[in-house]
């Protein structure tokens, strides 16, 4: 993959983070800000991309395993 697909899904996944934040799911994703890598820093290397793209993945992929094994709440019929 090339550096610019990267940065392009970089932002895809920058832009399922914001959806995921505003359904109110606790996302983890400590991992991802220490890396410091946004998807607008375009100076950083098609490595540090990758990586960033991972962990945000891992934290998205990983909050929606925990909203789905929760139990759901009771339906009234």
């Amino acid at each position: 993959m090339k550096k610019q697909e990267l940065i392009h899904l970089h932002g895809l996944l920058a832009e399922v983070r914001k959806q995921c934040e505003y359904w109110d799911n606790e996302m983890d994703l400590a991992m991802y800000e220490e890396l410091g890598v946004k998807p607008t820093s375009i100076h950083k290397s098609k490595t540090d991309h990758k990586a960033a793209v991972f962990k945000l993945t891992a934290g998205i992929t990983d909050s929606m395993d925990e909203a789905t094994t929760e139990p759901l709440a009771p339906t009234a019929d």
